[in-house]
C-alpha cells in the first residue's frame, strides 16, 4: 500500500514535467533520508520505428547478414517470421543507453563456408567471443579486430555460429560478388567504432535482455513508460 502511493506520488510530481526538466526528489537510501536532482529523459525506444536516413545499417561476413531490428523490417518480414521474444522487445523495452540496439542475423547467403547454418534468420546476435554486442557498429568492430583462430557468434536460445576467421574473411568476397552486394557493410559503418559507454562500464543485464514498462532511475535521469 505504502509502495502503491509513493508511486503515485511520484507519477503526480512527473506529470506536468518535461523532458529537459530537472526534478527533485526526496529517497531513503541505508535508512537515511535524502533529497536528490535528476533529469528527466523521454523515453526512447529500443527498436525505433523510423530508420535515420531511410537506410539500414546491415554488416556481412560469411554470408552472415546483420542488421539491427527495427519496426520496418518487422513490417516487411511480418511478425510471424520475426518471433513473439523479438516482438515483445519491439513492442516494449526501452534503450538504457545511447546507441543500443537489438542486432539480429537477418539471413544466410549460402556458401560452403556457412555449411549448417544456411537456414537461420532472424534471431538475435548476444556476444561475439564472449564479448555482449552493444549495437551493429560495435558487432562490425569485433569482428573486423578479431585476432582469434575462431570467430564465435553467440545468439538467443543459445545456438552458436562458429566460423574459422581467415576462412570467412577469404569467403567473404566472393560471397559478395555471387550475390551482386557492393559492399560487405553499410556506408555508416565505415567510420571508426566510438564505444560511447566506455570499456570499463559494466552492464549487468543483456543489452535488449527483457521488456521495460515500469519506472526506472538510473545514472543519467529518469526513464518512464
Amino acid at each position: 500500500m505504502i509502495g502503491s502511493v509513493l508511486l503515485l506520488i511520484l507519477v503526480m510530481v512527473l506529470f506536468y514535467r518535461f523532458a529537459g526538466d530537472v526534478a527533485e526528489l526526496g529517497v531513503i537510501r541505508a535508512g537515511t533520508f535524502m533529497k536528490v536532482q535528476v533529469a528527466l529523459n523521454s523515453r526512447v525506444h529500443l527498436v525505433p520505428y523510423h530508420i535515420d536516413g531511410g537506410q539500414p545499417s546491415y554488416f556481412i561476413i560469411a554470408g552472415l547478414v546483420f542488421t539491427p531490428l527495427s519496426e520496418p523490417l518487422i513490417d516487411e518480414e511480418c511478425e510471424d517470421s520475426i518471433g513473439l521474444k523479438l516482438l515483445a522487445k519491439a513492442r516494449h523495452s526501452l534503450a538504457r543507453f545511447k546507441g543500443e540496439q537489438i542486432v539480429i542475423l537477418s539471413q544466410v547467403l549460402a556458401n560452403e563456408v556457412n555449411i549448417g547454418y544456411e537456414d537461420m534468420g532472424n534471431q538475435q546476435v548476444l556476444r561475439i567471443n564472449g564479448t555482449r554486442i552493444k549495437n551493429i557498429h560495435h558487432l562490425a568492430h569485433l569482428v573486423d579486430s578479431c585476432k582469434d583462430k575462431y570467430i564465435v557468434f553467440e545468439f538467443e536460445d543459445n545456438y552458436l555460429a562458429v566460423l574459422e576467421r581467415e576462412a570467412a574473411s577469404a569467403a567473404s568476397s566472393h560471397i559478395l560478388r555471387d550475390y551482386g552486394i557492393p559492399s560487405q557493410r553499410s556506408p555508416d559503418l565505415l567510420e571508426p567504432y566510438v564505444d560511447s559507454l566506455g570499456d570499463n562500464q559494466a552492464i549487468e543485464q543483456e543489452f535488449g535482455d527483457s521488456p521495460v514498462s515500469n519506472l526506472e532511475i538510473g545514472f543519467d535521469g529518469l526513464l518512464w513508460a
